[in-house]
């Protein structure tokens, strides 16, 4: 998503809980998509021009203490609305999950065979994390394929035993889903789950390369689990914007799996048992949780009060 960073917390509406404010730190980022997204929608570089002139008159009107997927996705709804484009990432989601199918079999293997398969799935299942658009203009094959050739050897921040704790535990789990191509290696995951307990969830409607209904159908996972969407299209989880059947699916959930920052953006405060697995890809989300650019982050849900960052 929009993997601006946000400083302090807001309550965003009714239900929504508290979760992280757009900070100005966020701005260019979102500009920036913004951008990314004209570059496939605008015939010309005048239209181009105009649309983000709107984005620029809407970003102006905006209440920043909404967190950065609130504001991300009434940048990309209106984008939609000006070009009639309903999925404009659609080519590139179509081609993260080839690759990702491709490289599946090799990563199988080496998580079959590690010492704790656990660890290593959960372990690729971040590193896919970067198959991100909100956070990177272009997403180079390249790229993709180092991030997974390291995932077994680079060091997870966070308390692994915990989770598999937790996990093992769990009368229900609710996995909560990222970006196409990347949920390709969360069946790595998934399928180490206790079984009949997981229920995967997309976004309800395209946003960036977050990944739908049809998303996930593609990467194996409906003939994994059950896989449902959340009725929103925000690139995160803004729990007042999801449908109910979403939300009741949530609240009852003994754990929820929360991949990606956009989804840490948007329930980073929320008084349930969430890990969240992404990788960090943000300057100001690497300040605020004080881990270097690039770390895997495993993280448990602890509400101590506000986050805040100075500076």
């Amino acid at each position: 998503m929009a993997e601006g960073a946000g400083v302090g917390v807001a309550r965003t509406g009714k239900g929504t809980g508290p979760s992280m404010n757009t900070a100005l730190e966020c701005l260019p980022c979102l500009l920036r998509q913004a951008g990314d997204a004209l570059q496939r929608l605008a015939k010309d570089k005048d239209q181009e021009s105009i649309w983000m002139r709107h984005i620029m008159s809407l970003l102006g009107t905006l209440d920043y203490r909404l967190s950065p997927p609130a504001v991300a996705q009434l940048i990309h709804r209106r984008l939609r609305q000006l070009s009639g484009s309903a999925d404009p990432y659609r080519v590139e989601k179509e081609k993260h999950t080839r690759l990702a199918l491709a490289l599946y079999p090799r990563l199988e293997a080496e998580v079959a065979g590690a010492g704790d398969p656990l660890l290593a799935a959960v372990q690729v299942a971040i590193a896919g994390n970067i198959i991100d658009l909100g956070a990177k203009s272009q997403m180079e094959e390249a790229d993709i394929r180092a991030s997974l050739e390291q995932a077994l050897r680079e060091p997870l921040s966070g308390n692994f035993a915990d989770f598999a704790s937790a996990v093992s535990q769990a009368g229900s789990i609710l996995y909560l889903a990222d970006n196409a191509g990347e949920v390709v290696f969360d069946r790595l995951l998934l399928q180490r789950l206790p079984q009949g307990k997981v229920t995967v969830a997309v976004r309800g409607g395209p946003v960036i390369n977050d990944a739908v209904w049809e998303d996930a159908r593609m990467a194996g996972l409906t003939d994994l689990v059950p896989v449902i969407d959340n009725g929103s299209d925000a690139p995160g989880t803004l729990l007042s914007d999801c449908s109910e059947t979403f939300q009741e699916i949530y609240q009852a959930a003994g754990v929820v799996i929360a991949k990606g920052q956009g989804n840490f953006e948007s329930l980073s405060e929320e008084n349930k048992n969430i890990y969240f697995l992404f990788k960090i890809k943000c300057p100001v989300v690497a300040s605020l949780l004080d881990l270097p650019m690039g770390t895997k982050v495993l993280r448990r849900q602890h509400v101590k009060g506000p986050l805040s960052v100075s500076g």
